[in-house]
């Protein structure tokens, strides 16, 4: 009597508490996450559904970050956001869950947290903007960003011009519409399975993407009544197809760390970089999208979207087409009926817009004992066997405080290291590895360096860029070791990141009292930042927290009433 009372004074009758199903919708709506501020729209679409299908829907929030506003990174919050999401569905009396997303870290936050309680499950991402457009030409939010600001630091763009671009950028509701991190993610999860068809594509202010939520919400009462769970679609199979779809689509290196986090939260689902590796060797990139490409999300929309690209993968015969969607039927069932609009934005099999194997590597080698990442597609293809000499950076904002130094000592055939960015180190693992070329160097025409670091770049980066340098400098990772003049080797085809000191210099260097771990800037006497400090995993491991890996499941402890 005391629960149902309380629930009445929103309005509720009798008629709600007929035991039908009770929906929560978990929504990461919120005016600080511009890419998250039109999900109050997507719920209420979703719970017309859920209506029609005979549950009971209520609306939720829970921690929501964007990472175009929010400092130092959103990815430094996106295990507490799944703290916040697992404590939340497992807690309160809900029979299954609606998850809503949009911006980078939501997407993989709240599905992280969902899948360690394994209540039946939907997501719906809140979808792209429309094309950004500038001056006659089609302009993608992020990726237009690094080459704007490149262009103003040489001197061939105005100021004035820049800020007339930006509202150029951003012109709807929506996510970023290149194929960053939130468009990448957004296919992950349809290619999961967790996502209902098309719904990692359709534009924010589409009217199918309200379509797509008001059936997400009767589709989720009929995952309650079937019983079907994250656990029962989230499988080691689902996961290899998301891996093939990622090379695909020329997806964004940040999948890897999502991915890896994802799988930690389930039982028999192991995965390592390798597996990513493999499984992308055979793969071509099949989709001409920003930042490897010329169109956009918009663009993909139209052409036919991720079903297209399932299909042509399952026509390949590189994907597990029976696994188990949220529709109840097989991925393979999903797409079999997909039609392609335009082959030049997702290109078929036989004729790629890049050919097999040139999604992201994954390096080893003595900088990078336990992997790092490069993402090909977007970098350029001369630099992809490349020595040079190491220009050393402790934090990003050391190199950005000499970086427009007119006599800095740098050419264009140096390797930048930017160091101190891991997930310890910043904390975080923010997106700055992708660091802006010297200014000296962009007056001289160098559109691009090879860069490592043990950070992150947005999925709307582009450049020939070594990523998530494991383990990082931090917690004394080879890179902690680099000096300036030092000479690094890279070569992606053999997919090898080499230090080129010998094993005695190293050990040496290590024994010094000065020539340990990056200290970890501004380090925290306590509060979440501790926390994080103390039990956050490298970035191989998905930089989880150690305590949260595995599924908790369901179950809530009887009260003391």
């Amino acid at each position: 009597m005391i629960h149902r009372s309380w629930m009445r004074n929103q309005g509720y009758g009798d008629e709600v508490f007929d035991g039908r199903p009770v929906i929560g919708i978990a929504t990461t709506w919120s005016q600080l996450a511009p890419c998250n501020a039109h999900l109050d729209e997507v719920a209420e679409a979703v719970k017309r559904g859920v209506w029609q299908a005979g549950g009971f829907p209520l609306e939720f929030p829970v921690l929501s970050t964007g990472e175009t506003i929010i400092r130092p990174t959103a990815m430094l919050f996106r295990n507490l956001m799944a703290m916040d999401a697992e404590e939340l569905i497992r807690n309160n009396p809900l029979d299954g869950v609606v998850l809503l997303s949009g911006c980078d870290k939501t997407t993989p936050g709240l599905l992280m947290g969902a899948a360690s309680v394994d209540l039946p499950t939907i997501m719906v991402t809140g979808g792209p903007m429309l094309n950004g457009k500038f001056r006659g030409q089609d302009v993608g939010s992020g990726t237009h960003v690094w080459k704007f600001e490149a262009e103003m630091a040489a001197g061939r763009m105005s100021e004035c011009e820049a800020r007339a671009a930006e509202g150029c950028m951003a012109r709807s509701k929506g996510h970023c519409m290149t194929m960053g991190t939130a468009s990448t993610m957004a296919c992950m999860v349809e290619a999961l399975g967790m996502q209902l068809p098309g719904g990692g594509a359709y534009p924010a202010v589409d009217a199918r993407r309200m379509e797509l939520a008001q059936e997400s919400g009767r589709r989720i009462v009929d995952l309650v009544d079937k019983d079907i769970r994250p656990s029962d679609i989230l499988t080691r199979e689902a996961f290899e197809n998301a891996i093939r779809t990622n090379a695909a689509i020329g997806g964004s290196t940040n999948a890897f760390v999502h991915l890896m986090a994802l799988a930690g939260r389930l039982e028999g689902v192991e995965l390592d970089l390798d597996l990513f590796d493999a499984l992308g060797r055979d793969v071509p990139t099949l989709v001409n999208l920003m930042p490897s490409g010329k169109y956009l999300m918009e663009d993909f929309c139209y052409a036919g979207g991720l079903p297209v690209v399932l299909r042509r993968l399952v026509e390949a015969g590189v994907m597990h087409a029976d696994s188990l969607t949220v529709t109840g039927r097989s991925i393979g069932e999903n797409v079999a009926g997909a039609e392609c609009f335009d082959d030049d934005v997702i290109r078929t099999w036989a004729a790629p817009y890049q050919p097999a194997g040139s999604g992201t590597a994954v390096l080893r080698g003595n900088l990078c004992p336990d992997g790092a990442v490069l993402k090909q597609s977007a970098a350029s293809p001369e630099l992809l066997v490349h020595e040079g000499r190491a220009r050393v950076f402790d934090s990003p904002e050391a190199y950005h405080a000499v970086s427009d130094d007119p006599d800095l000592d740098i050419t264009a055939d140096d390797i930048i290291v930017v160091r101190g960015a891991g997930p310890k180190g910043y904390p975080g693992m923010p997106e700055v590895a992708n660091v802006a070329l010297p200014t000296k160097l962009l007056k001289q025409g160098v559109s691009d360096m090879v860069r490592i670091s043990d950070g992150r770049m947005s999925g709307t980066g582009y450049g020939t860029v070594v990523l998530h340098v494991s383990p990082e400098a931090a917690v004394g990772g080879p890179l902690a070791l680099v000096r300036d003049g030092d000479r690094i080797r890279l070569d992606v085809p053999a997919r090898e990141l080499s230090l080129l000191v010998d094993d005695a210099e190293l050990e040496r260097r290590r024994a010094r009292t000065d020539a340990g771990p990056v200290p970890a800037a501004a380090q925290s006497p306590g509060g979440y930042a501790w926390l994080y400090r103390q039990h956050v995993q490298q970035a191989h491991l998905g930089a989880d927290f150690d305590f949260l890996t595995g599924t908790r499941g369901h179950a809530v402890p009887r009260d003391s009433h």
